[in-house]
């Protein structure tokens, strides 16, 4: 292999037409591509940027990358990585590689969970942490059943008000901002650092909130505990994601829901084993929810820091040590550092140096951000109209107005709980197979025929002369069927989705305005359902959501775009499509064929996809 340096630098090897509005840079399909070889039907192309420069320059660029950043002893490892995210999986054609390395490359390829123990720690941590949000809210589900009477909030009107606003508060502040004071606290303490700083947050205010005096009291806790919520959920999901392989990034940052409903069940195990010790019961049920958080605090200083993040402040060499911790050989970590940093150069000569107001502009100015928008905000805007937080707010509350007694609610509860967690693991290995739109796509339409049998059941308990059991039990059934449509589908994808989808510029921006979108309506439900429930009634409230169910899944359809198996790099030409060009692709085709397909089981062939990476039985990379 020539060593002569090219002279073109390693980071003017991709197209970002995309970030200016313009057409993508991919091609229309061919039949051949004149070597007698059929080419992709797909109607449009994910390249390998790698592929505009031979082998030569290739492995030059890459050495030249290494020694301008002070790695010099890695220039060699730099050219054949280069290489090897060059050939894609036909890495095994790179004679340059070591018999270590490519031995290293195979057995990733042909075991699609491998990964370094490091990485499994992080995103397991990482997981962790979540637990903290779904242990609050079952905490203050159970706290419910008492702390009104406690503070003397357990009227009608003004009262429900109340006890509505000091539920929603943790969503709104963490909405309206903790969400937004994620980019400073990134940008000086780091992704570890600002993950420390709110586990501290959220260690600290449960504990406050169980020695509330008062309901201004446990409204002042909740108050800051949602700022903390809202940093922490902008930034552990970014975190997991880049550090996560693009082959299994849905299933790792997925470990976020799997946690946050894992920490629902185990408040909801906390509310059973406090509800014996009396007055005190909501305290301890509040309070309990600091425990996930400590485990963050302590565990987050043996992570890494995020690659991605060390790369946007011009910290390369230690980018990838931690990219090299992430991965189980330096070949796939120098592959995975090195495609990521050639783009990132690309988006630095668009968004480089702009401030933050002006990166959040950008996420509603420039076309292939704010299409990524489009699809991140709607997931997240959906996870709150499908009604689910009405179940993990106030689930004991609906119980009991079925016609069980406090105990029996917070049992059925924890069956809530312990559904959610059940049924999400399946998804695990659903997600980056079947795809986030298609699950979102399947469950929505589920989702609200279960909710509204749930609230059509609620009717019978106006009727006296119906059994209990037959009053209780449909409303349970319907709500376990709901909540298992919710963990197949759209309970993993919100937060994953939103994580991936914006560029490495504007990905705190972004994501920030996500969990904004998310946490802000949360607050809003959990401030109007009790009022809404009176006034309704619960069949009338129960109908409302699953009307709305009907309304996301339409929306879905109309912005949300595929995203499995891509990485963060190559979803820049996802969105590079334009939203008509989208939409009429999604009516004209992929609706006409699912119909003759699924419904009036016709054998039709399957149309192209409108992405497709270029050359995909070849060119497949994990970066």
């Amino acid at each position: 292999m020539s060593e002569k340096a090219s002279s073109t630098e390693a980071g003017d090897v991709v197209n970002t037409s995309h970030l200016e509005g313009e057409k993508a840079a991919y091609t229309q399909p061919n039949a051949s591509d004149g070597t007698g070889r059929r080419g992709s039907v797909a109607l449009n192309i994910v390249e390998n940027p790698l592929k505009r420069f031979s082998l030569e320059e290739t492995y030059a660029n890459a050495q030249a990358f290494a020694q301008e950043h002070g790695m010099s002893e890695h220039s060699d490892l730099f050219g054949r990585a280069a290489l090897v995210a060059r050939e894609g999986q036909r890495f095994e054609m790179v004679h340059e590689l070591k018999d270590d390395e490519r031995a290293a490359l195979i057995y990733e390829r042909d075991h699609k969970w491998h990964g370094s123990k490091m990485l499994w720690y992080s995103i397991s941590l990482c997981a962790v942490g979540a637990a903290t949000q779904g242990w609050d809210q079952t905490g203050s589900n159970g706290a419910n059943l008492s702390f009104p009477e406690e503070f003397g909030i357990n009227g009608t009107g003004r009262d429900e008000w109340i006890v509505g606003i000091v539920n929603a508060i943790i969503f709104l502040t963490a909405g309206l901002i903790g969400a937004f004071i994620v980019d400073p606290l990134n940008h000086y303490l780091g992704r570890r650092g600002e993950i420390f700083l709110t586990a501290l947050c959220l260690t600290a205010t449960p504990i406050g909130s169980a020695f509330a005096k008062s309901w201004q009291g446990l409204f002042a806790a909740r108050f800051i505990m949602g700022i903390g919520i809202g940093a922490k959920n902008a930034t552990v999901p970014i975190y997991s994601a880049e550090m996560a392989p693009a082959r299994i990034r849905g299933a790792l940052v997925m470990f976020w829901q799997l946690w946050v409903v894992a920490g629902i069940f185990l408040g909801f195990a906390a509310n059973v084993i406090v509800k014996d010790t009396g007055r005190i019961a909501w305290r301890l049920q509040l309070g309990s929810a600091f425990i996930p958080s400590f485990i963050l605090a302590v565990g987050i200083f043996f992570c890494p820091e995020s690659p991605r993040w060390l790369m946007k402040h011009g910290k390369i060499a230690k980018g990838f040590e931690s990219m090299s911790k992430l991965r189980a050989h330096p070949i796939i970590g120098a592959r995975d550092f090195y495609y990521s940093y050639i783009i990132y150069l690309e988006e630095m000569k668009v968004a480089g140096g702009l401030g933050y107001f002006a990166r959040m502009a950008d996420c509603f100015r420039i076309p292939r951000i704010r299409r990524a928008n489009y699809g991140a905000s709607t997931v997240m805007l959906a996870q709150q109209m499908c009604g689910i937080n009405i179940i993990s707010f106030y689930s004991s509350t609906i119980f009991k107005n079925a016609g069980y007694s406090d105990t029996e609610a917070l049992y059925a509860s924890l069956g809530y709980g312990a559904v959610q967690v059940v049924f999400t693991i399946p998804t695990l290995f659903l997600i980056d197979t079947k795809g986030r739109r298609k699950l979102c796509l399947i469950t929505f339409p589920i989702m609200a025929i279960f909710l509204l049998a749930a609230g059509l059941s609620l009717i019978n308990n106006e009727t006296r002369d119906v059994s209990r059991a037959a009053r209780i039990g449909p409303v349970v059934l319907f709500v376990y069927l709901f909540t298992i449509a919710y963990s197949m589908g759209e309970g993993p994808v919100a937060f994953q989705y939103s994580a991936e989808v914006f560029p490495t510029i504007q990905r705190e921006q972004g994501m920030a305005w996500a969990v904004c979108i998310n946490n802000t309506f949360a607050g809003i439900l959990s401030l109007t359902f009790p009022r809404m429930n009176h006034v309704m009634t619960p069949p009338g409230a129960f109908g409302f959501y699953a009307g709305l169910n009907l309304i996301a899944w339409g929306m879905i359809f109309c912005f949300v775009r595929e995203t499995k198996q891509l990485t963060l790099e190559e979803l820049d030409q996802v969105f590079s499509v334009p939203t008509k060009t989208f939409l009429g692709y999604e009516m004209k085709v992929q609706l006409p064929y699912f119909i003759k397909s699924s419904i009036l089981r016709q054998k039709i062939p399957k149309p192209p996809p409108i992405i497709e990476k270029a050359q995909s039985d070849d060119d497949v990379l994990d970066a």
